[in-house]
């Protein structure tokens, strides 16, 4: 299992491009959300301005 985790030696690039993909995803996932949650907004005014 620690020859898993080492990686032939390359274990530090190995896990730290893992761990920059992981926080990549996450910061594009709180992003899109985010910018979800603000168009969601704007189109809740745009139709309270637009009914009668």
């Amino acid at each position: 299992m620690s020859d898993y985790f080492a990686m032939g030696g390359y274990a530090v690039y190995v896990w730290t491009s893992y761990a920059l993909t992981a926080v990549v995803l996450i910061g594009l996932g709180i992003s899109s959300w985010r910018r979800l949650r603000g168009l969601e907004a704007d189109l809740a005014a745009f139709e309270r301005e637009d009914a009668p």
